[in-house]
Protein backbone atom coordinates (compact mmCIF):
# COMPACT_ATOMS: atom_id res chain seq x y z
CA UNK A 1 0.00 0.00 0.00
CA UNK A 2 1.35 3.41 -1.02
CA UNK A 3 2.28 5.87 1.74
CA UNK A 4 1.38 8.73 -0.63
CA UNK A 5 1.78 10.09 -4.15
CA UNK A 6 4.40 12.82 -4.61
CA UNK A 7 4.96 15.15 -7.56
CA UNK A 8 8.58 16.39 -7.40
CA UNK A 9 9.24 19.46 -9.57
CA UNK A 10 12.88 20.50 -10.16
CA UNK A 11 14.78 21.46 -13.32
CA UNK A 12 17.72 19.34 -12.04
CA UNK A 13 15.55 16.37 -11.17
CA UNK A 14 18.17 13.82 -12.28
CA UNK A 15 20.39 14.91 -9.36
CA UNK A 16 17.60 13.94 -6.95
CA UNK A 17 17.45 10.29 -8.03
CA UNK A 18 18.93 9.01 -4.71
CA UNK A 19 16.26 10.93 -2.75
CA UNK A 20 13.47 9.49 -4.89
CA UNK A 21 14.82 5.93 -4.49
CA UNK A 22 14.95 6.48 -0.71
CA UNK A 23 11.30 7.57 -0.68
CA UNK A 24 10.22 4.68 -2.93
CA UNK A 25 11.75 2.26 -0.41
CA UNK A 26 9.49 3.93 2.17
CA UNK A 27 6.49 3.08 -0.10
CA UNK A 28 5.97 6.58 -1.52
CA UNK A 29 5.17 6.93 -5.26
CA UNK A 30 7.30 9.71 -6.77
CA UNK A 31 6.54 11.33 -10.13
CA UNK A 32 9.42 13.50 -11.43
CA UNK A 33 8.80 16.75 -13.30
CA UNK A 34 11.33 19.25 -14.72
CA UNK A 35 9.36 22.50 -15.10
CA UNK A 36 6.45 24.52 -13.78
CA UNK A 37 4.22 24.30 -16.84
CA UNK A 38 4.31 20.48 -16.83
CA UNK A 39 3.70 20.50 -13.06
CA UNK A 40 0.50 22.54 -13.45
CA UNK A 41 -0.65 20.17 -16.19
CA UNK A 42 0.20 17.09 -14.06
CA UNK A 43 -1.84 18.20 -11.03
CA UNK A 44 -4.77 18.91 -13.38
CA UNK A 45 -4.69 15.40 -14.84
CA UNK A 46 -3.57 13.23 -11.91
CA UNK A 47 -4.26 13.12 -8.19
CA UNK A 48 -1.28 13.77 -5.93
CA UNK A 49 -1.07 13.87 -2.15
CA UNK A 50 1.73 16.44 -2.02
CA UNK A 51 4.10 18.47 -4.27
CA UNK A 52 7.82 19.19 -3.78
CA UNK A 53 8.51 22.38 -5.71
CA UNK A 54 11.90 23.93 -6.55
CA UNK A 55 11.74 27.72 -6.29
CA UNK A 56 14.50 28.57 -8.81
CA UNK A 57 13.57 27.14 -12.25
CA UNK A 58 13.76 28.50 -15.81
CA UNK A 59 10.43 29.41 -17.39
CA UNK A 60 7.76 29.53 -14.71
CA UNK A 61 9.42 30.23 -11.37
CA UNK A 62 8.56 28.21 -8.31
CA UNK A 63 6.41 31.01 -6.88
CA UNK A 64 4.54 31.41 -10.19
CA UNK A 65 3.99 27.65 -10.37
CA UNK A 66 2.82 27.63 -6.76
CA UNK A 67 0.27 30.32 -7.52
CA UNK A 68 -1.13 28.40 -10.52
CA UNK A 69 -1.30 25.11 -8.57
CA UNK A 70 -3.13 26.82 -5.68
CA UNK A 71 -5.63 28.36 -8.13
CA UNK A 72 -6.57 24.87 -9.30
CA UNK A 73 -6.14 22.90 -6.04
CA UNK A 74 -6.04 25.25 -3.02
CA UNK A 75 -5.89 22.36 -0.53
CA UNK A 76 -3.05 20.41 -2.17
CA UNK A 77 0.02 20.64 0.16
CA UNK A 78 3.08 22.15 -1.52
CA UNK A 79 6.57 22.04 0.01
CA UNK A 80 8.85 24.74 -1.37
CA UNK A 81 12.55 23.84 -1.83
CA UNK A 82 15.09 26.56 -2.61
CA UNK A 83 18.77 27.46 -2.52
CA UNK A 84 17.89 31.01 -1.57
CA UNK A 85 17.37 32.18 2.00
CA UNK A 86 16.15 35.60 0.93
CA UNK A 87 13.39 36.76 3.27
CA UNK A 88 11.02 38.04 0.57
CA UNK A 89 10.91 34.59 -1.10
CA UNK A 90 10.05 32.93 2.20
CA UNK A 91 7.39 35.54 2.93
CA UNK A 92 5.79 35.17 -0.51
CA UNK A 93 5.79 31.39 -0.26
CA UNK A 94 4.33 31.42 3.26
CA UNK A 95 1.77 34.00 2.16
CA UNK A 96 0.73 31.58 -0.58
CA UNK A 97 0.02 28.96 2.10
CA UNK A 98 2.82 26.50 1.48
CA UNK A 99 2.87 23.43 3.71
CA UNK A 100 6.61 23.63 4.47
CA UNK A 101 9.83 25.38 3.39
CA UNK A 102 13.17 23.55 2.94
CA UNK A 103 16.62 24.99 2.10
CA UNK A 104 18.93 23.13 -0.31
CA UNK A 105 20.82 20.93 0.01
CA UNK A 106 18.17 18.75 1.60
CA UNK A 107 18.89 15.31 2.99
CA UNK A 108 16.49 12.34 2.76
CA UNK A 109 15.53 12.47 6.43
CA UNK A 110 14.50 16.13 6.12
CA UNK A 111 12.25 15.15 3.23
CA UNK A 112 10.79 12.22 5.15
CA UNK A 113 10.12 14.37 8.23
CA UNK A 114 8.30 16.95 6.13
CA UNK A 115 6.18 14.21 4.53
CA UNK A 116 5.31 12.74 7.93
CA UNK A 117 4.39 16.17 9.21
CA UNK A 118 2.09 16.91 6.31
CA UNK A 119 0.67 13.55 5.22
CA UNK A 120 0.68 11.54 8.44
CA UNK A 121 0.16 14.40 10.89
CA UNK A 122 -3.50 13.70 11.68
CA UNK A 123 -2.88 9.96 12.13
CA UNK A 124 0.19 10.50 14.33
CA UNK A 125 -1.58 13.14 16.43
CA UNK A 126 -4.62 10.88 16.74
CA UNK A 127 -2.54 7.91 17.88
CA UNK A 128 -0.55 10.00 20.37
CA UNK A 129 -3.65 11.74 21.75
CA UNK A 130 -5.47 8.43 22.15
CA UNK A 131 -2.45 6.86 23.87
CA UNK A 132 -2.05 9.82 26.24
CA UNK A 133 -5.74 9.85 27.15
CA UNK A 134 -5.73 6.09 27.77
CA UNK A 135 -2.97 6.66 30.34
CA UNK A 136 -4.76 9.69 31.82
CA UNK A 137 -8.09 7.82 31.96
CA UNK A 138 -6.84 5.66 34.81
CA UNK A 139 -5.56 8.67 36.74
CA UNK A 140 -8.87 10.53 36.27
CA UNK A 141 -10.76 7.46 37.46
CA UNK A 142 -8.59 7.35 40.61
CA UNK A 143 -9.05 11.10 41.12
CA UNK A 144 -12.84 10.66 40.88
CA UNK A 145 -12.71 8.17 43.72
CA UNK A 146 -10.62 10.51 45.90
CA UNK A 147 -11.86 14.06 45.14
CA UNK A 148 -13.30 15.77 48.21
CA UNK A 149 -12.46 19.51 48.15
CA UNK A 150 -13.58 22.34 45.90
CA UNK A 151 -9.93 22.76 44.74
CA UNK A 152 -9.87 19.10 43.71
CA UNK A 153 -13.06 19.57 41.72
CA UNK A 154 -11.70 22.60 39.88
CA UNK A 155 -8.57 20.68 38.87
CA UNK A 156 -10.52 17.58 37.85
CA UNK A 157 -12.97 19.58 35.75
CA UNK A 158 -10.13 21.41 33.99
CA UNK A 159 -8.55 18.06 33.22
CA UNK A 160 -11.78 16.69 31.73
CA UNK A 161 -12.20 19.80 29.57
CA UNK A 162 -8.57 19.58 28.41
CA UNK A 163 -9.11 16.03 27.17
CA UNK A 164 -12.51 16.81 25.69
CA UNK A 165 -10.96 19.52 23.52
CA UNK A 166 -7.94 17.35 22.67
CA UNK A 167 -10.10 14.40 21.62
CA UNK A 168 -12.42 16.48 19.45
CA UNK A 169 -9.57 16.96 16.95
CA UNK A 170 -9.32 13.21 16.28
CA UNK A 171 -11.86 10.76 14.91
CA UNK A 172 -11.78 8.13 17.65
CA UNK A 173 -15.44 7.88 18.63
CA UNK A 174 -14.65 5.20 21.21
CA UNK A 175 -12.33 7.50 23.18
CA UNK A 176 -14.89 10.32 23.05
CA UNK A 177 -17.58 8.02 24.43
CA UNK A 178 -15.28 6.94 27.26
CA UNK A 179 -14.63 10.59 28.15
CA UNK A 180 -18.38 11.32 28.07
CA UNK A 181 -18.97 8.51 30.55
CA UNK A 182 -16.26 9.96 32.81
CA UNK A 183 -17.94 13.38 32.66
CA UNK A 184 -21.28 11.81 33.57
CA UNK A 185 -19.70 10.03 36.53
CA UNK A 186 -17.95 13.25 37.56
CA UNK A 187 -21.24 15.19 37.51
CA UNK A 188 -22.90 12.51 39.59
CA UNK A 189 -20.14 12.77 42.21
CA UNK A 190 -20.07 16.57 41.98
CA UNK A 191 -23.79 16.77 42.76
CA UNK A 192 -23.17 14.79 45.96
CA UNK A 193 -20.27 17.10 46.85
CA UNK A 194 -22.42 20.22 46.41
CA UNK A 195 -25.31 18.68 48.34
CA UNK A 196 -22.98 17.86 51.25
CA UNK A 197 -20.95 21.08 51.31
CA UNK A 198 -22.74 24.04 49.68
CA UNK A 199 -24.65 25.16 52.78
CA UNK A 200 -21.48 25.03 54.90
CA UNK A 201 -19.84 27.62 52.65
CA UNK A 202 -22.17 30.25 54.16
CA UNK A 203 -21.76 29.12 57.76
CA UNK A 204 -18.04 29.25 58.47
CA UNK A 205 -16.79 26.38 56.29
CA UNK A 206 -13.82 26.80 53.95
CA UNK A 207 -15.24 28.04 50.69
CA UNK A 208 -14.12 28.84 47.15
CA UNK A 209 -14.36 32.21 45.45
CA UNK A 210 -18.10 32.62 44.83
CA UNK A 211 -20.11 35.01 42.66
CA UNK A 212 -20.58 37.57 45.45
CA UNK A 213 -16.87 37.60 46.44
CA UNK A 214 -15.41 37.65 42.92
CA UNK A 215 -15.25 41.44 42.53
CA UNK A 216 -13.65 42.08 45.92
CA UNK A 217 -11.27 39.11 45.95
CA UNK A 218 -10.19 38.86 42.30
CA UNK A 219 -11.10 41.91 40.23
CA UNK A 220 -10.30 44.73 42.66
CA UNK A 221 -6.69 43.55 43.27
CA UNK A 222 -6.11 43.57 39.50
CA UNK A 223 -7.59 47.07 39.13
CA UNK A 224 -5.47 48.40 41.99
CA UNK A 225 -2.29 47.00 40.41
CA UNK A 226 -2.96 48.66 37.09
CA UNK A 227 -5.82 51.18 36.70
CA UNK A 228 -7.30 51.25 33.23
CA UNK A 229 -9.16 47.95 33.09
CA UNK A 230 -11.80 46.51 30.79
CA UNK A 231 -14.01 43.97 32.56
CA UNK A 232 -16.11 41.85 30.21
CA UNK A 233 -18.83 39.63 31.67
CA UNK A 234 -19.99 37.29 28.90
CA UNK A 235 -23.29 35.86 30.05
CA UNK A 236 -23.45 32.06 30.15
CA UNK A 237 -19.83 31.43 29.09
CA UNK A 238 -18.65 27.98 30.06
CA UNK A 239 -15.09 27.03 30.93
CA UNK A 240 -14.66 25.03 27.70
CA UNK A 241 -15.92 27.94 25.61
CA UNK A 242 -13.41 30.25 27.30
CA UNK A 243 -10.66 27.77 26.40
CA UNK A 244 -11.45 27.96 22.67
CA UNK A 245 -11.69 31.79 22.70
CA UNK A 246 -8.28 32.25 24.34
CA UNK A 247 -6.15 31.56 21.23
CA UNK A 248 -7.96 34.40 19.43
CA UNK A 249 -7.54 36.76 22.40
CA UNK A 250 -3.85 35.76 22.68
CA UNK A 251 -3.12 37.55 19.40
CA UNK A 252 -3.61 40.80 21.34
CA UNK A 253 -3.28 39.90 25.01
CA UNK A 254 -1.22 37.64 27.24
CA UNK A 255 -3.02 35.75 30.04
CA UNK A 256 -1.36 36.61 33.37
CA UNK A 257 -3.82 35.19 35.89
CA UNK A 258 -6.67 32.69 35.92
CA UNK A 259 -9.05 32.08 38.77
CA UNK A 260 -11.80 29.48 38.55
CA UNK A 261 -14.71 30.28 40.83
CA UNK A 262 -18.11 28.87 41.68
CA UNK A 263 -21.42 30.34 40.60
CA UNK A 264 -23.88 30.59 43.46
CA UNK A 265 -27.13 28.64 43.33
CA UNK A 266 -29.33 29.09 41.44
CA UNK A 267 -26.71 29.20 38.67
CA UNK A 268 -28.92 31.63 36.77
CA UNK A 269 -28.40 35.21 35.59
CA UNK A 270 -30.81 36.90 37.98
CA UNK A 271 -29.03 35.47 41.01
CA UNK A 272 -25.40 34.96 39.96
CA UNK A 273 -24.78 38.13 37.94
CA UNK A 274 -26.51 40.41 40.45
CA UNK A 275 -24.32 38.77 43.11
CA UNK A 276 -21.15 39.63 41.14
CA UNK A 277 -22.09 43.28 40.78
CA UNK A 278 -23.53 43.82 44.24
CA UNK A 279 -20.98 41.77 46.17
CA UNK A 280 -23.93 40.37 48.11
CA UNK A 281 -25.95 37.18 48.30
CA UNK A 282 -29.57 37.43 47.05
CA UNK A 283 -31.06 37.51 50.59
CA UNK A 284 -28.88 40.53 51.46
CA UNK A 285 -29.71 42.21 48.14
CA UNK A 286 -33.40 41.91 48.91
CA UNK A 287 -32.91 43.35 52.40
CA UNK A 288 -30.51 46.20 51.55
CA UNK A 289 -31.79 47.16 48.10
CA UNK A 290 -35.48 46.22 47.81
CA UNK A 291 -35.86 48.69 44.93
CA UNK A 292 -33.21 46.88 42.88
CA UNK A 293 -33.91 43.23 43.70
CA UNK A 294 -36.74 41.29 42.04
CA UNK A 295 -37.82 37.77 42.94
CA UNK A 296 -38.75 35.12 40.36
CA UNK A 297 -42.45 35.94 40.31
CA UNK A 298 -42.05 39.75 40.26
CA UNK A 299 -42.87 41.61 37.07
CA UNK A 300 -40.15 43.15 34.91
CA UNK A 301 -36.50 42.45 34.11
CA UNK A 302 -34.48 40.84 36.87
CA UNK A 303 -31.10 42.38 35.98
CA UNK A 304 -32.06 46.00 35.44
CA UNK A 305 -29.89 47.49 38.21
CA UNK A 306 -26.46 45.93 37.74
CA UNK A 307 -24.73 49.31 37.42
CA UNK A 308 -26.46 50.57 40.56
CA UNK A 309 -25.40 47.44 42.42
CA UNK A 310 -21.81 47.90 41.18
CA UNK A 311 -21.74 51.58 42.17
CA UNK A 312 -22.91 50.68 45.68
CA UNK A 313 -20.29 47.93 45.98
CA UNK A 314 -17.49 50.28 44.88
CA UNK A 315 -18.61 52.77 47.56
CA UNK A 316 -18.88 50.06 50.21
CA UNK A 317 -15.31 48.92 49.44
CA UNK A 318 -14.07 52.51 49.77
CA UNK A 319 -12.67 52.61 46.25
CA UNK A 320 -12.13 55.81 44.31
CA UNK A 321 -12.84 54.50 40.81
CA UNK A 322 -14.14 56.25 37.73
CA UNK A 323 -16.22 53.53 36.07
CA UNK A 324 -18.73 53.10 33.27
CA UNK A 325 -21.09 50.20 32.62
CA UNK A 326 -22.50 48.99 29.28
CA UNK A 327 -24.90 46.16 28.56
CA UNK A 328 -24.79 44.75 25.03
CA UNK A 329 -27.93 42.87 24.00
CA UNK A 330 -27.72 43.23 20.20
CA UNK A 331 -25.17 43.42 17.39
CA UNK A 332 -26.09 47.06 16.73
CA UNK A 333 -25.37 48.03 20.36
CA UNK A 334 -22.07 46.18 20.16
CA UNK A 335 -21.07 47.99 16.98
CA UNK A 336 -22.02 51.34 18.47
CA UNK A 337 -19.82 50.76 21.52
CA UNK A 338 -16.94 49.50 19.37
CA UNK A 339 -17.14 52.64 17.22
CA UNK A 340 -17.06 54.93 20.27
CA UNK A 341 -14.86 52.88 22.58
CA UNK A 342 -12.05 55.47 22.63
CA UNK A 343 -14.19 57.69 24.84
CA UNK A 344 -13.67 55.23 27.73
CA UNK A 345 -9.91 55.90 27.83
CA UNK A 346 -10.04 57.95 31.06
CA UNK A 347 -11.99 55.33 33.02
CA UNK A 348 -10.31 53.35 35.78
CA UNK A 349 -12.81 50.57 35.05
CA UNK A 350 -15.03 49.95 32.04
CA UNK A 351 -17.56 47.14 32.48
CA UNK A 352 -19.29 45.41 29.57
CA UNK A 353 -21.99 42.79 30.04
CA UNK A 354 -22.24 40.87 26.77
CA UNK A 355 -25.38 38.79 26.46
CA UNK A 356 -24.67 36.89 23.25
CA UNK A 357 -23.93 33.42 24.61
CA UNK A 358 -27.07 33.53 26.73
CA UNK A 359 -29.13 34.53 23.68
CA UNK A 360 -27.51 31.74 21.69
CA UNK A 361 -28.39 29.07 24.26
CA UNK A 362 -31.98 30.26 24.52
CA UNK A 363 -32.45 30.70 20.78
CA UNK A 364 -31.08 27.18 20.43
CA UNK A 365 -34.12 26.03 22.42
CA UNK A 366 -36.50 28.01 20.24
CA UNK A 367 -35.04 27.61 16.74
CA UNK A 368 -34.50 24.36 14.89
CA UNK A 369 -31.66 25.84 12.85
CA UNK A 370 -29.70 26.80 15.97
CA UNK A 371 -30.46 23.36 17.41
CA UNK A 372 -28.77 21.85 14.36
CA UNK A 373 -25.78 24.20 14.55
CA UNK A 374 -25.21 23.51 18.27
CA UNK A 375 -26.25 19.88 18.51
CA UNK A 376 -23.63 18.99 21.13
CA UNK A 377 -20.84 20.54 23.21
CA UNK A 378 -18.30 20.36 20.39
CA UNK A 379 -20.65 22.17 17.99
CA UNK A 380 -21.63 24.64 20.72
CA UNK A 381 -17.96 25.55 21.26
CA UNK A 382 -17.45 25.89 17.51
CA UNK A 383 -20.48 28.16 17.13
CA UNK A 384 -19.31 30.33 20.04
CA UNK A 385 -15.85 30.66 18.49
CA UNK A 386 -17.30 31.55 15.09
CA UNK A 387 -19.47 34.24 16.68
CA UNK A 388 -16.57 35.69 18.69
CA UNK A 389 -14.25 35.97 15.68
CA UNK A 390 -16.86 38.06 13.86
CA UNK A 391 -18.30 39.97 16.82
CA UNK A 392 -18.07 43.61 17.87
CA UNK A 393 -16.70 42.25 21.16
CA UNK A 394 -13.47 41.19 19.45
CA UNK A 395 -13.21 44.63 17.87
CA UNK A 396 -13.64 46.19 21.33
CA UNK A 397 -10.90 43.92 22.72
CA UNK A 398 -8.58 44.93 19.87
CA UNK A 399 -9.19 48.62 20.63
CA UNK A 400 -8.67 48.04 24.35
CA UNK A 401 -5.28 46.47 23.59
CA UNK A 402 -4.23 49.50 21.53
CA UNK A 403 -5.32 51.74 24.43
CA UNK A 404 -3.13 49.70 26.80
CA UNK A 405 -6.02 48.49 28.97
CA UNK A 406 -5.81 45.42 31.15
CA UNK A 407 -8.53 42.93 30.19
CA UNK A 408 -10.54 40.70 32.53
CA UNK A 409 -13.02 38.21 31.03
CA UNK A 410 -15.45 36.30 33.19
CA UNK A 411 -19.05 35.10 33.31
CA UNK A 412 -21.92 34.61 35.73
CA UNK A 413 -22.60 30.88 35.22
CA UNK A 414 -22.30 28.10 32.66
CA UNK A 415 -24.85 25.89 31.00
CA UNK A 416 -25.48 22.16 30.45
CA UNK A 417 -27.06 20.13 27.67
CA UNK A 418 -30.09 18.59 29.40
CA UNK A 419 -31.45 15.21 28.37
CA UNK A 420 -33.43 13.66 31.26
CA UNK A 421 -36.80 14.98 32.45
CA UNK A 422 -37.70 15.12 36.14
CA UNK A 423 -41.39 15.57 37.05
CA UNK A 424 -42.29 18.45 39.33
CA UNK A 425 -45.62 19.82 40.59
CA UNK A 426 -46.27 23.14 42.31
CA UNK A 427 -48.82 25.93 42.65
CA UNK A 428 -49.44 28.47 39.91
CA UNK A 429 -46.74 30.81 41.26
CA UNK A 430 -43.92 28.31 40.85
CA UNK A 431 -40.85 29.77 39.06
CA UNK A 432 -40.40 28.93 35.38
CA UNK A 433 -36.69 27.99 35.12
CA UNK A 434 -36.12 24.39 33.99
CA UNK A 435 -33.11 23.71 36.24
CA UNK A 436 -34.39 25.13 39.53
CA UNK A 437 -37.79 25.78 41.03
CA UNK A 438 -38.93 27.93 43.92
CA UNK A 439 -42.41 28.12 45.38
CA UNK A 440 -44.61 26.38 47.90
CA UNK A 441 -46.12 22.90 47.87
CA UNK A 442 -43.46 21.54 45.51
CA UNK A 443 -43.73 17.85 44.68
CA UNK A 444 -40.71 16.15 43.02
CA UNK A 445 -38.42 13.13 42.91
CA UNK A 446 -36.05 13.59 45.87
CA UNK A 447 -33.31 11.52 44.20
CA UNK A 448 -33.05 13.96 41.30
CA UNK A 449 -32.81 17.27 43.18
CA UNK A 450 -30.97 19.19 45.87
CA UNK A 451 -33.72 20.48 48.13
CA UNK A 452 -33.49 23.54 50.40
CA UNK A 453 -36.60 23.82 52.55
CA UNK A 454 -35.42 27.03 54.25
CA UNK A 455 -33.90 29.32 51.58
CA UNK A 456 -32.27 31.49 54.25
CA UNK A 457 -29.94 28.53 54.91
CA UNK A 458 -28.11 29.38 51.66
CA UNK A 459 -28.88 33.12 51.77
CA UNK A 460 -31.75 33.10 49.26
CA UNK A 461 -34.98 35.07 49.65
CA UNK A 462 -38.36 33.34 50.02
CA UNK A 463 -41.39 34.05 47.86
CA UNK A 464 -43.51 33.36 50.97
CA UNK A 465 -43.24 31.71 54.38
CA UNK A 466 -43.41 28.13 53.08
CA UNK A 467 -41.36 28.52 49.90
CA UNK A 468 -38.51 26.14 49.19
CA UNK A 469 -35.92 25.75 46.43
CA UNK A 470 -35.04 22.66 44.43
CA UNK A 471 -32.09 22.37 42.05
CA UNK A 472 -31.85 19.76 39.28
CA UNK A 473 -28.78 17.53 39.36
CA UNK A 474 -26.56 16.41 36.48
CA UNK A 475 -28.42 16.71 33.14
CA UNK A 476 -32.03 16.65 34.42
CA UNK A 477 -34.60 19.30 33.58
CA UNK A 478 -37.94 19.88 35.27
CA UNK A 479 -41.16 19.04 33.45
CA UNK A 480 -44.81 19.34 34.49
CA UNK A 481 -47.08 16.26 34.33
CA UNK A 482 -49.70 18.00 32.18
CA UNK A 483 -48.72 17.98 28.50
CA UNK A 484 -45.61 16.11 29.66
CA UNK A 485 -44.60 14.37 26.42
CA UNK A 486 -44.80 17.53 24.33
CA UNK A 487 -42.83 19.49 26.95
CA UNK A 488 -40.12 16.83 27.18
CA UNK A 489 -39.73 16.54 23.42
CA UNK A 490 -39.48 20.32 23.10
CA UNK A 491 -36.82 20.85 25.77
CA UNK A 492 -34.80 17.65 25.59
CA UNK A 493 -31.22 18.18 24.36
CA UNK A 494 -31.35 21.94 25.01
CA UNK A 495 -28.85 24.03 26.96
CA UNK A 496 -30.20 25.16 30.34
CA UNK A 497 -28.78 26.66 33.52
CA UNK A 498 -29.75 27.16 37.14
CA UNK A 499 -28.95 23.72 38.53
CA UNK A 500 -26.00 21.66 39.71
CA UNK A 501 -23.34 20.51 37.24
CA UNK A 502 -19.66 21.11 36.69
CA UNK A 503 -20.54 22.98 33.50
CA UNK A 504 -22.85 25.43 35.28
CA UNK A 505 -20.99 26.00 38.55
CA UNK A 506 -17.22 25.97 37.86
CA UNK A 507 -16.51 29.01 35.71
CA UNK A 508 -13.49 31.11 34.66
CA UNK A 509 -12.15 34.57 35.39
CA UNK A 510 -9.06 35.31 33.29
CA UNK A 511 -6.90 38.43 33.47
CA UNK A 512 -4.90 39.52 30.41
CA UNK A 513 -2.10 42.06 29.90
CA UNK A 514 -1.89 43.82 26.50
CA UNK A 515 0.90 42.59 24.22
Amino acid sequence: MSSGKILWVDDEIQLLKPHMLFLEKKNYEVTPCTNGADAVESVSEEQFDIVFLDENMPGLSGLETLSLIKEKLPNLPVIMITKSEEEYIMEEAIGSKIADYLIKPVNPNQILLSLKKNLDNSRLVSEKTTSNYQQEFRKISLDLAMVNTYQDWIELYKKLIHWEIELESISDIGMTEILESQKEEANSQFYKFIKNNYSDWFHGGEKPILSHTLFKDVIVPQIEKDPGTLLVVVDNLRYDQMRVLEPVISEYYKAIDEKSFFSILPSATQYARNAIFSGLMPLDMEKKYPNYWKNDTDEGGKNMFENEFLTEQIKRLGLNLKHEYYKITSVSKGRELAANFAKTKNNDLTVIVYNFVDMLSHSRTEMDMIKELASDDKAYRSLTLSWFKNSPLLEIIQKAQKMGLKLIITTDHGTINTSRPSKVIGDKNISSNLRYKTGKSLSYNEKEVYEIKDPKEILLPSLNMSSSFIFAKEDYFFAYPNNYNHFVKYYKNTYQHGGISLEELIIPCVTFQPK
